[in-house]
């Protein structure tokens, strides 16, 4: 009996000992409280924004330029406090050296891909962009080793490449540079850097705001599944440097086959614009993104004044969408700057 308490006391010791020296080892955001408020916007700067959440986990980044760096956090309304890992830094020169724009993480097929514009030293114009790929085995993309798979073989320049899952299927959408303005065109895939069969145009500038500021344009394509089954691609229209930079919405009926330009139908009106009395212009690049609880997210990122232009003062927002009856989304209108609102569960 001697022995037992012993043996008790030993073992009492030893937790007392090395418990204390084990907490700071662990993650502080898996038990810090989840915030029940954030404001916008997320962080003071953050062209491009992209969030992906998995196992309750948000992964976050934005442009940066000359690098790619992930955030991690398990609360959003804290991003600001999740220290920004330089994940992937390029070569100095040759193909995908320089500029490095809109990067988006996908989790496909066990394993973590990562899809950025770049350009080539020394030629930072239209048609020397292109979209890159990289690859991560490792379960967390903060850390293992990111391996290039080179440039996505699409048939022209462009940017802002995205990917989507449907009926077990893959496709890749991006944004080419095609004459004097930019459209979308959708491509199947046979792995998740490799393109595969025709490269289809589905969608080209033909509204007026989706012309302002001297350019006729269509990017930042994300895609979203309705919970009718209902397809739709948003997309960022007119210069990045106008007030008026804007999202815009292609739809398409459930079932419907991507690759038919016919099955897409584009509405006549940005879904989501600025908002004057809010104090937030040129809400564009968009991505979307599902808390834990499945509530539906939008991150995008805007100025909170005019005539801000493109640079690097472009903020990351976010906020909840609704799904009207009819099985459309609604994003309504942007939420002013530095009011409380629930947080992401």
């Amino acid at each position: 009996m001697a022995r037992v308490t012993a043996t008790r006391r030993l073992l009492a010791t030893l937790v007392a000992v090395t418990l204390p020296l084990l907490i700071p080892m662990a993650w502080s955001a898996t038990t810090a409280p989840i915030a029940e408020t954030y404001t916008n916007p997320l962080l003071p700067s953050g062209p491009d924004p992209w969030v992906v959440q998995r196992d309750g986990v948000y992964y976050y980044m934005n442009t940066e330029g000359d690098r790619i760096a992930l955030r991690k956090t398990r609360d959003l309304a804290r991003l600001a406090e999740a220290p920004a890992i330089t994940v992937w830094t390029p070569p100095h020169d040759g193909p995908g050296s320089f500029a490095l724009w809109a990067p988006e993480l996908h989790w496909l097929a066990g394993k973590w891909y990562l899809y950025y514009t770049a350009s080539v030293r020394g030629h930072d114009d239209d048609a020397h962009r292109r979209i890159y790929v990289l690859e991560n085995g490792a379960t967390d993309p903060t850390t293992g080793t990111w391996v290039s798979k080179g440039a996505l073989a699409t048939e022209r320049p462009g940017i802002d490449g995205t990917v989507f899952a449907l009926g077990g299927k893959r496709y890749f959408v991006y944004s080419p540079y095609v004459g004097d303005h930019s459209d979308l065109v959708i491509s199947r895939m046979a792995n998740p850097w490799t393109l595969t069969g025709p490269q289809v145009d589905i969608a080209h500038p033909t509204h007026a705001w989706e012309m302002q500021g001297g350019r006729k344009i269509l990017e930042g394509p994300e895609f979203l599944e309705g919970p009718t089954g209902k397809l739709f691609l948003t997309y960022s229209g007119s210069a990045c440097w106008s007030d008026d930079y804007a999202l815009g919405l292609l739809s398409a009926a459930a079932g419907a086959d991507p690759m038919d330009p016919k099955a897409w139908h584009k509405s006549p009106r940005p879904v989501f614009a600025k908002s004057v009395k809010h104090g937030v212009y040129a809400t564009g690049h968009n991505g979307f993104f599902q808390a834990p609880d499945g509530q539906d997210w939008i991150i995008y990122h805007a100025n909170s004044g005019p005539g801000m232009k493109c640079t690097a003062k472009r903020a990351p927002h976010i906020q909840p969408f609704r799904w009207r009856t009819d099985g459309t989304p609604d994003f309504g209108v942007p939420a002013r700057e530095g009011v409380p609102l629930p947080a992401p569960h």
